[in-house]
């Protein structure tokens, strides 16, 4: 079983020093926060390994810090939350997912007739947790958005570990919007409130147990907005 990843996936998702640096110059001189408009996007990762259910790396190897099967067809499956066609889906899941097997072909029909219909904007920067490096947590963020980069041309950026919400929603306020995180559940609440969104209206106190939401928060003159938006890319999806 192989899910090799072509160049460009790879590419999205390296979290390399480069990566870091040039990260780390866009944001470094940045003035303060000043309220101005901005769209993040907040997902949890892609399903992780339970009980008699492995995760998968990208070669193919049980590694139980990636996704399962129904994970990687999340994953490949996400780039229909942005697009109106089916093609740039298409075009990173040519890329290959031994793990997705005959499971994507399964929720293939819903997928294409939900395509788009989430009126989720496309993102312009994508975030996912470091899984490089000292403080390296799973690789499953990661995982969950390469395709979506890919598909999207977009850099995925790695730079930031589980623990730095702060770091991470001061860079995500500064970058370009709309932005998209994909993180570790339990510690998505940190970064709603370093966003200061926690009080907004409809906000859960915490994650629910549920791999297929989109967070979305929205600010326009410095008033924060929340709306929860199911993703319906797979048949077990609510």
């Amino acid at each position: 079983m192989s899910l090799a990843l072509a160049t460009p996936l790879v590419a999205a998702g390296c979290g390399g020093s480069s990566n870091k640096q040039s990260a780390s110059a866009s944001t470094s001189g940045a003035p303060p926060d000043s309220g101005r408009d901005a769209t993040i996007m907040i997902i949890r990762h892609g399903e992780k390994p339970s009980s008699g259910d492995p995760g998968f790396d990208e070669t193919g190897k049980q590694d139980k810090k990636s996704l399962t099967r129904q994970g990687w067809e999340r994953s490949h499956a996400l780039p229909r939350l942005f697009a109106r066609t089916t093609s740039t889906a298409g075009s990173a899941s040519s890329a290959g997912s031994a793990a997705a097997g005959s499971a994507s072909s399964a929720g293939s029909a819903r997928s294409a007739s939900t395509a788009g219909s989430a009126g989720l904007p496309r993102p312009l920067t994508l975030y996912a947790a470091a899984d490089q490096g000292p403080h390296a947590g799973a690789h499953r963020m990661r995982q969950t958005v390469t395709p979506l980069g890919a598909a999207l041309h977009v850099q995925v950026n790695t730079e930031f570990a589980e623990g730095e919400e702060k770091e991470l929603a001061a860079a995500a306020l500064a970058a370009a919007s709309p932005v998209l995180i994909c993180w570790e559940h339990s510690k998505i609440p940190a970064i709603v409130e370093a966003l200061g969104a926690a009080q907004v209206a409809g906000v859960p106190e915490e994650w629910p147990d549920r791999f297929d939401l989109v967070w979305m928060f929205t600010r326009r003159a410095g008033t924060w907005t929340f709306k929860p938006v199911p993703q319906h890319l797979l048949p077990s999806d609510a």
